[in-house]
């Protein structure tokens, strides 16, 4: 029999994996294959901290197909010459995959597809990443939706689907094995080693995903309506990057919160698990605003903030190294930006701070910031890091617009107020007397280190120009002068 390849992406884990469960269900020899075309994915080709991760993924599924009597096949180069190799060199009469929505890639595998029918291939793709494919879920208009809540409602309503299959236990392999290229050269990881904190903190693969999840359920996520917005508290599952990597899949997360609501976890334990449950749901609007708005990832949602004032880059530049070294005098957001260098990762939350610090009080745009945390981020994702950073800009998907500006001293004196989120990452503020740690500026002369940086910016005053600038804006917008909605 002809063997199929099965072209692996964002789906990197054997159980629940559509295409796979396609392929094994034929009988016929499966030939998973990776190919790494990072220049595909312009002008969002995954960052460092992307990189690292995929490398060890891509290790751990390795071993696990082995461990199945398969091989994982790695190419680097053009997809579509890749595959065409593949097929000269085994035979293979189907190509199959399981989908992307990223807009680059979107209009790849399109080309992909329909050429590889044009040569007599049989090519299938499915859905693997998300609960509701995108242009499945609309208003009553059949409009796209712009705000979360209904389009939750209109989720939830069609029906959170939580059918999952098992891995596989074996899978037939061809008669020969086509080349493969080893992982080290498709040059994944950093030249420079600066990922030893990452390696202690992570384990990328598809164990490491039912780890997080098995870790989550049971104890954070009883506590998670309440717990989930403490930085210094471990009251997040950590999935983001697992699902971002598809190690595991949304239907498999929704499986396991039911399970869990099923063996009685109380009136708190339950709201917090729909309170979790809730939050894939913003991954699904994420995916669902980048799929019908694909120019989100570099302008923004609401037109108007297309003339909006930022600060030249020869202004704020300096201010900008400060914010990515977290050297900015402000200590909740010192300790984001400074966690986020180190882990890769940063408390949901605090991204939010340090977002609108960088946007509102400093007046730099929403995209260079957008950048930062797509090179640095594990988890890295285009749909949730464009979600995320129109929300906090006031530019995207939401009903309150740019008038939201977080003031982090209340912000970590709220969620922060023992101050262990700051003193674990901004160790130089250690001593510091807990009523003066949110704001080490109030302090008396002598109490606060000499190396740590005075505020950039009086947060205060850059508030008040912030929504000047904004209502600025409104003005041109209604005289006419911007020619945007």
């Amino acid at each position: 029999m002809k063997p199929i390849l099965l072209w692996l992406r964002r789906d990197l884990r054997l159980a629940d994996n559509p295409a796979l469960s396609h392929a094994l269900r034929t009988g016929r020899p499966v030939i998973p294959v990776y190919i790494h075309a990072p220049e595909e994915e312009a002008p969002w080709p995954p960052g460092a901290a992307s990189r690292w991760w995929l490398h060890h993924s891509l290790a751990a599924l390795s071993r696990s197909l082995e461990g199945l009597g398969s091989r994982l096949i790695l190419r680097r180069g053009s997809s579509l010459a890749s595959l065409r190799q593949l097929i000269d060199d085994t035979d293979a009469d189907q190509v199959i995959w399981n989908r992307c929505y990223e807009p680059a890639l979107i209009e790849r595998d399109r080309r992909i597809k329909a050429t590889l029918k044009d040569q007599g291939l049989q090519v299938e793709s499915f859905n693997s990443a998300l609960l509701f494919e995108p242009w499945t879920v609309s208003n009553k208009s059949g409009e796209p939706y712009r705000v979360f809540t209904p389009f939750w409602k209109a989720c939830c309503a069609m029906g959170l689907h939580d059918d999952v299959e098992a891995a596989a236990g074996s899978i037939t392999p061809p008669a020969r094995w086509p080349d493969t290229v080893p992982l080290d050269q498709l040059e994944l990881l950093p030249r420079v080693p600066w990922d030893q904190d990452m390696a202690t903190c992570w384990q990328p693969g598809e164990d490491g995903a039912h780890q997080a999840l098995k870790t989550f359920l049971t104890g954070p996520i009883l506590t998670y309506k309440t717990d989930r917005d403490l930085p210094g508290q471990p009251g997040t599952s950590r999935l983001s990057p697992h699902l971002h990597f598809g190690e595991i899949g949304p239907r498999q997360v929704i499986r396991a919160c039911r399970h869990l609501s099923a063996q009685g976890a109380g009136a708190v334990g339950t709201a917090s698990v729909e309170a979790f449950m809730r939050e894939v749901g913003w991954r699904e609007f994420a995916f669902h605003l980048l799929f019908h708005f694909p120019h989100t990832p570099e302008q923004p949602l609401d037109g108007r903030f297309a003339d909006f004032p930022w600060r030249d880059i020869r202004d704020y530049a300096a201010d900008l190294e400060a914010w990515r070294q977290g050297r900015t005098g402000i200590p909740l957001v010192d300790a984001g930006m400074r966690e986020l260098w180190q882990t890769g990762w940063m408390h949901n939350r605090v991204r939010m701070i340090t977002a609108s610090l960088l946007v509102k009080n400093l007046r730099i745009p929403w995209q260079v910031g957008a950048r930062w945390f797509w090179d640095t981020l594990v988890d890295a994702d285009l749909a949730a890091n464009t979600l995320g950073w129109q929300w906090v800009a006031g530019c995207g998907a939401d009903a309150a617009p740019y008038f939201r500006v977080f003031n982090p001293v209340l912000q970590g004196e709220r969620f922060d107020g023992q101050g262990d989120y700051v003193r674990r990452w901004v160790p130089e503020l250690k001593t510091l007397p807990e009523r003066y740690l949110q704001a080490p500026w109030t302090a008396p002369a002598g109490l606060v280190p000499k190396d740590y940086p005075r505020p950039l910016v009086d947060l205060g005053e850059s508030r008040k120009a912030a929504l000047a600038a904004w209502e600025q804006l409104k003005g041109l917008s209604r005289s006419g002068i911007s020619g945007m909605p």
